[in-house]
């Protein structure tokens, strides 16, 4: 076993010891400084200055950036592959740094030909070019993924006993960690207060996806989908990218943000529902972007067939009654309440226990139909001082009027206003709104991806948030 190399190596759960533009800004948020160069050219990242990309293009283009990859010893180290492959299409270079671990389960000749660099594994490896501090120097980006629990306590008290964690002491980049383990472990106090230190220094910590674990073990704790990681990754980039042409991003760390997304279905009977049109693709855009700002997120999805962001806490909803009780329950402590879902505003008066047939005579039943709880409403009887929350109008006429009746009625902080129609909004990739605020402002926010709309609404959230 070489120095640095740890009696724990071959553990499976456990690592060796390792040490576009947006609207309206008033908060000022310090860029982080550019990486320092390298006094010479270093093996850990191809030296080659990476082009910027222009200011004029849309936050729809990712900057592309120097990543390096950590990988910890755990089983789905193999996810990292699909991960690694990702960031490379996309253009960035990439270093993969596993631990010793790690290679138990993937091995470094599969790292270094997906990634198309020299692979580093060892603090004594090529040591006259200094890759424990050189790696971490010249990133832009630090993700870590799978992240074990034992490399999660070991980053939270700054050990350094590997070159992974050397890195992350080095790294002046935004640093990414998606962790995997057991429930149990995800769950342990140990690892919870690591957790929250992390994030408290400006560290994403995803939080866990639930499913199969290794072995017959079914919880909270496996890896997030690594096309779901990589859209944290690159949202992380575009935040940086934004900062580096001084343009303030606010950040949600240590804040609690509920979003709703989908819409709800209001049984007839077995067979028949009411419901709507929305797909959950802007509640959703709100979840990732949110995250990616390093908000903890609780996303309650109504009906949503798409695939759970990254790092999110997801409850799953039917029902407008179903969607009320989960969203009171969320927002009893959280900072924001994005009410991106469309609740249905009726529901039938009786519910049919068996199919509703048609009439001998062919005659259609009538059907009675009673209000469903406004739930908006009842959030902002409720809300609490300093706690922001957003309302959502889906109008076909008299958008921005009907708009500012509900922003009242709700007692909302801000309402986002969509026209919708048929192949308009519902399940598109890209919209348009207006924000109007409570204070009689008027924000237009133009077509663009979901996502860069969900942004710049944030910052707009941002704003109003207490210090």
């Amino acid at each position: 076993m070489r120095p640095g190399d740890s009696a724990r190596a071959g553990r499976p759960h456990d690592d060796e010891p390792v040490a576009a533009p947006v609207v309206r800004r008033r908060k000022q948020v310090s860029a982080r400084p550019d990486p320092p160069p390298a006094s010479e050219p270093l093996p850990p990242l191809d030296p080659t200055p990476v082009p910027r990309v222009d200011p004029e293009l849309s936050d729809s283009e990712p900057p592309k950036a120097r990543v390096v990859l950590g990988v910890a010893g755990g089983i789905a180290a193999y996810k990292a592959c699909e991960l690694l492959r990702l960031f490379t299409e996309a253009g960035h270079p990439v270093r993969v740094v596993p631990t010793a671990s790690a290679l138990r389960f993937v091995g470094e000749a599969t790292w270094a030909a997906l990634s198309g660099q020299p692979v580093a594994t060892d603090v004594w490896d090529d040591v006259a070019d200094v890759p424990h501090v050189a790696i971490g120097k010249s990133a832009e980006l630090v993700v870590v993924a799978p992240a074990t629990a034992d490399l999660i306590a070991r980053a939270a008290h700054g050990l350094a006993d590997d070159l992974l964690t050397n890195t992350l002491l080095t790294a002046r980049c935004p640093v990414v960690l998606a962790p995997a383990m057991h429930t149990e472990m995800w769950e342990h106090p140990a690892t919870v207060a690591n957790v929250e230190t992390l994030r408290s220094r400006g560290v994403i910590v995803i939080e866990p996806a639930s499913g199969r674990l290794t072995g017959p073990d079914t919880g909270k704790g496996r890896l997030p989908e690594p096309t779901e990681i990589f859209a944290v990754a690159q949202r992380v980039l575009r935040r940086e990218r934004s900062a580096r042409l001084g343009i303030p991003i606010g950040l949600l760390t240590g804040r609690h943000v509920v979003v709703t997304a989908g819409g709800t279905r209001e049984p007839l009977d077995p067979v028949r529902y009411l419901g709507n049109r929305s797909s959950g693709k802007q509640g959703y855009a709100f979840a990732r972007t949110a995250i990616a700002r390093g908000a903890r997120v609780t996303l309650i999805a109504a009906n949503v067939t798409l695939s759970d962001p990254a790092g999110v806490t997801l409850v799953r909803v039917g029902t407008t009654e179903e969607l009320r009780k989960a969203t009171l329950e969320a927002a009893a402590d959280a900072d924001v309440i994005v009410m991106a879902a469309a609740p249905a505003d009726f529901r039938p008066a009786e519910y049919a226990p068996t199919k509703i047939k048609k009439s001998p005579l062919g005659e259609a039943p009538t059907l009675r139909l009673v209000l469903n709880p406004d739930i908006a409403a009842e959030l902002g009887e409720r809300k609490r001082p300093g706690q922001i929350l957003v309302a959502f109008a889906a109008e076909t006429t008299n958008a921005i009027a009907n708009a500012r009746t509900k922003l009242l009625s709700k007692r909302a902080d801000l309402i986002v206003v969509n026209e919708v129609g048929v192949d308009k909004v519902f399940g598109q990739e890209h919209n348009a709104v207006t924000v109007i605020g409570a204070d009689g402002s008027t924000v237009d926010v133009p077509e663009q991806s979901k996502d860069d709309v969900a942004d710049q609404v944030w910052d707009l959230i941002v704003d109003l948030l207490p210090n």
